[in-house]
């Protein structure tokens, strides 16, 4: 038998297909801001599949590395590639 309640059974069962399908649409997407998005969507549903699973330290930790900071640093990646890249097209045409 399983250890969890069945109570905890449906949550479980929705927070995992939550997870499922932000994953999947985080690969999916090809746009890199949309992806650091869903990314942020992801870690939310990490976040709260863990809390589920009764791991609150972990949890608190997904929501704040998983949530805010991973894709924040994507974003400003991004921002930096895009933004070289314009100013190399821009050179080019000078």
């Amino acid at each position: 038998m399983s250890d969890f309640p069945l109570s905890l059974g449906l949550p479980l069962s929705l927070g995992l297909a939550l997870v499922a399908v932000a994953g999947t649409a985080t690969v999916l997407v090809r746009d890199p801001v949309r992806q650091s998005f869903l990314l942020s969507i992801l870690g939310l549903a990490l976040a709260l599949l863990f809390l589920l699973l009764q791991a609150p330290d972990v949890a608190l930790s997904q929501l704040a590395v998983g949530s805010a900071l991973t894709p924040l640093m994507l974003l400003l990646s991004v921002r930096k590639v895009r933004r070289r890249a314009r100013d190399e097209i821009r050179d080019e045409r000078e």
